[in-house]
């Protein structure tokens, strides 16, 4: 049993937010634990340095979009220990890091070792310019879940820190009228959801930091016309998924109604998509380059490899990125055939309400 098991053993079961929020972010939260998200499970930034050049790459089409402003930030938000603010660093020219401020945004304290040059702090800095990316952080902001009851009403699911769970009190305001617009239940005993609500303020609060630029969040994410029937939420432990339990021993996560964080002018695609948009291509080097140059080809593979599994259907390459320009034109941020060519999750939603 973990200390945070310990110290609530016997709690009445709660609303999996607020269980959540305690059991990743509370004293002995998961994300407090120094070995670090990168200890349990693998994300793309883990994956490839592929990854944080093509970010990079993103981060100087936004300085050129805005004129190579005087200071240019870029706003890494649920930054892990920083592998992806100090990758980015250091595949930036000279000239432009020079003008870059690099800022980390994570609740755990500043890992040692970290590039100077990043600044760490536990919320985005506000009317900065440049870009604020968010890569597997909007699956970890806490939301309730909510449950088709055998009455065929809709109910709060509650979890005990074991992990057990119970029905609580019907769903009704703001987060009654969040599931109707975004993930209407059915009446088949069961049917369950997550609340996306707080992820969509959450959202809309990180844009709001940027004076001008853009916001990219990047998550496991599913679409209105294609919710899953039973919710998302999962656990991770020590590299395996797993049954949630809220004992800050494991990940909980849940994928993202991307689709409703999106805010008027956003654009939702494909990693794949995206990632072509940015230059990074699976395709193998030609076998002329192995009898030329077989330690050139030998890393050219070694890349091909890399950015295949970074690309993959089925695997990364089907995590959405949701693009929110701010006071600039989106497609001259990610200009390539690759941006409306994939149809796995590519939504315009140029005319969505405001939040």
């Amino acid at each position: 049993m973990t200390h945070e098991a310990q110290r609530t053993a016997g709690r009445p079961a709660r609303g999996w937010r607020e269980a959540t929020e305690e059991a990743l972010y509370g004293p002995y939260g998961f994300y407090r634990r120094p070995e670090g998200p990168a200890g349990h499970f693998r994300t793309s930034v883990h994956a490839s340095p592929l990854y944080a050049a093509a970010v990079a790459r993103l981060l100087r089409r936004v300085d050129a979009v805005l004129g190579h402003p005087d200071e240019l930030a870029f706003v890494d938000v649920g930054a892990g220990r920083g592998e992806l603010t100090a990758g980015v660093l250091a595949e930036l020219p000279a000239d432009v890091a020079a003008r870059t401020r690099a800022y980390a945004v994570e609740r755990a304290a500043r890992p040692e070792g970290l590039d100077p040059r990043v600044q760490w702090c536990a919320a985005p800095p506000t009317g900065v310019t440049g870009l604020l990316f968010a890569n597997e952080w909007l699956d970890n902001v806490p939301v309730d879940v909510a449950e088709t009851a055998p009455d065929g009403s809709v109910r709060y699911a509650l979890v005990h820190e074991d992990g057990t769970e119970e029905l609580g009190g019907p769903v009704a305001g703001p987060d009654a009228d969040w599931l109707a617009r975004w993930w209407p239940l059915g009446a088949e005993p069961g049917l369950r959801a997550e609340i996306g609500r707080p992820r969509d303020a959450a959202w809309a609060s990180a844009v709001a930091t940027l004076s001008r630029g853009l916001a990219v969040a990047v998550d496991y994410a599913h679409a209105r016309d294609a919710r899953p029937p039973f919710g998302t939420l999962t656990g991770f432990r020590e590299g395996r998924e797993t049954r949630p339990v809220p004992d800050g021993g494991c990940d909980i996560t849940a994928h993202v109604a991307l689709d409703a964080c999106a805010l008027p002018g956003g654009r939702l695609l494909t990693q794949r998509a995206a990632l072509a948009a940015l230059g990074v291509s699976g395709g193998r080097p030609p076998l002329t380059l192995a009898s030329t140059d077989p330690a050139a080809y030998v890393r050219a593979l070694t890349r091909a490899g890399e950015a295949a599994e970074l690309t993959a259907r089925g695997g990364l390459g089907d995590f959405g990125w949701l693009a929110q320009p701010v006071g600039t034109a989106l497609d001259d941020l990610l200009v390539d055939a690759g941006l409306h060519a994939d149809a796995g999750l590519l939504v315009d939603v140029a005319d969505h309400e405001e939040q």
